[in-house]
């Protein structure tokens, strides 16, 4: 029986953003962070993405503007989307333990309430001197083959356990598929 959550998450998808808003806000559980790319999972799995889908993406827009509200999550559609989030979920394995959660709400933020284009590398180095970060060092450890290989193990351990999406919540090797199931990744938790 677990004593957690396990949160696969992709730092593109705004259903993952909301899906962390709404963890940060809960006490006394305990979650493991799965950090995946998104489009390597989709790739796996056979999937055509929403954002490749014009009228998926349009209502995926009005969605996640709908549950922000409802939630109090301040949320901005941003204009780079979709991006390729491949050196911010290996950073996210590559900054310090004592860093990843003020690293995580910092890109977070910075990608779904500020519109910042991630993909512009001196908005990046700008975000990590905020954070303390030595961006050349950062650089360096998002091209280290162990940190490549962590993120595509991460991505491949979720597609054997037949995750196809982010967020997704696992409990007891039970999947929970998106952020409005949360609650109910909670209560398979507490019914351990």
């Amino acid at each position: 029986m677990s004593n957690h959550i396990d949160f696969y998450f992709d730092i593109i998808s705004p259903y993952a953003f909301i899906a962390y808003k709404n963890i940060i806000k809960i006490e006394h559980t305990k979650f493991n962070y799965k950090p995946i790319l998104l489009g390597g999972l989709h790739n796996l799995v056979d999937i055509t993405a929403p954002a490749f889908n014009k009228f998926k993406l349009k209502n995926m827009k009005n969605d996640c503007e709908l549950i922000s509200e409802k939630n109090k999550i301040s949320f901005i559609w941003n204009s780079k989307f979709p991006i390729n989030s491949l050196y911010i979920m290996r950073g996210y394995l590559a900054v310090e333990e004592s860093k990843k959660k003020e690293y995580l709400e910092t890109f977070f933020n910075a990608y779904w309430q500020n519109d910042i284009d991630l993909t512009d590398e001196k908005k990046i180095i700008h975000l990590l001197e905020n954070l303390n970060i030595n961006h050349e060092d950062f650089f360096q450890s998002i091209s280290k083959q162990e940190i490549k290989d962590e993120l595509k193990n991460f991505t491949s351990e979720a597609f054997k356990k037949e995750i196809f999406g982010a967020p997704t919540f696992v409990v007891n090797n039970k999947i929970f598929w998106g952020q409005d199931r949360l609650d109910y990744a909670l209560d398979e938790l507490k019914n351990n």
